[in-house]
């Protein structure tokens, strides 16, 4: 009895470590299991990327007009069937010269996927940019940041470089000081303004840049980022 009792208790202990590491890759904006990740690149030149997710929206007059007034190209991941909704407003992004980028085309969290649903969202996204007059290499970021293994297997075999970040200041109190607390080189920056109808990320997006401008820092486009790698 007490042997089977030992076993059924090292059965649950291994479940729950199991689990423990399941949920930290699935969230880890760090590592995953296949392929290239980047959340942020070593250099030691003062230079960053913004990064949007999401849309695109009605919103993306406004946010293109404020990147236009400090000349600053950004990282735009697109969802494929927002893209079929608004293609006017992603070819806005595209002929501004922004780097576009893949965020799936349903925005599904793409765990406990089949390889086939996987190879079907990227593709069918990957399309869609294309067919907006983008023309640069198309890098991927999961809907909410989760990967397990098959989505970074699919990805490496395809050559592509799941893309994450280092700043998301969508959670603090004060966004502004959690951006000047943490940024440094080479930092990916994650913001929202896609889908807000307050203003208030709009006003949070200039308000970062005139910082990190008084910091001295340049905006770059995530690629562009990656090619000052140390």
């Amino acid at each position: 009895m007490k042997k089977k009792l030992l076993l059924i208790s090292i059965a649950v202990l291994f479940f729950i470590i199991l689990l423990f590491c399941t949920y930290k890759l699935m969230n880890s904006r760090t590592f995953q299991l296949f392929g290239g990740l980047t959340n942020k690149v070593e250099t030691n030149q003062k230079a960053v990327a913004l990064t949007f997710d999401d849309g695109p929206t009605d919103n993306v007059d406004d946010i293109l007009a404020v990147l236009n007034q400090y000349d600053i190209k950004a990282t735009f991941f697109l969802v494929g069937n927002e893209i079929e909704k608004r293609k006017e407003e992603a070819e806005k992004i595209a002929a501004a010269g922004h780097q576009v980028g893949n965020h799936s085309y349903s925005h599904q969290r793409m765990i406990f996927k089949s390889p086939s649903f996987i190879k079907e969202e990227i593709e069918k996204t990957d399309r869609l940019i294309e067919s907006i007059g983008y023309e640069g290499e198309i890098d991927f970021r999961p809907p909410n940041g989760k990967k397990l293994a098959f989505l970074p297997f699919y990805l490496q075999k395809e050559g592509k470089e799941t893309i994450t970040w280092n700043i998301e200041p969508d959670h603090a109190v004060d966004k502004v000081e959690y951006v000047k607390r943490n940024i440094e080189n080479g930092s990916i920056i994650l913001l929202h303004p896609m889908y807000d109808e307050s203003g208030e990320q709009l006003q949070l997006l200039e308000s970062i840049i005139k910082l990190l401008i008084e910091e001295g820092y340049n905006f770059v486009t995530v690629n562009e980022l990656q090619e000052l790698q140390q």
